[in-house]
């Protein structure tokens, strides 16, 4: 899976419309191995990020955990470590 897709579920607030549609559009991007398709394949593309995006939302509408749910910016925090510890910076 596309390293620059975030998990979603569970989180407070909730994920956006934004943040589900980019997640589709990186889902989109990987599957077809284009960032920019032609103008013949623009309408498919589209479709294929709508359609993707609309089956994520039911999917964390539909999902249910015991689980508290998380914290944005702890979880922001938690990534930007790691990626220091990754990178040395």
């Amino acid at each position: 899976m596309c390293r620059n897709i975030r998990q979603l579920h569970n989180f407070e607030p909730p994920a956006t419309g934004d943040e589900i549609t980019s997640a589709a559009l990186q889902y989109v991007r990987k599957v077809s191995g284009s960032t920019r398709p032609s103008q013949a394949n623009q309408a498919a593309f589209d479709r294929a990020v709508a359609e993707v995006a609309e089956a994520t939302r039911t999917l964390l509408d539909h999902l249910v955990t015991t689980a508290p749910p998380r914290d944005r910016e702890v979880e922001a925090a938690k990534a930007r470590a790691r990626a220091a510890v990754r990178y040395g910076t």
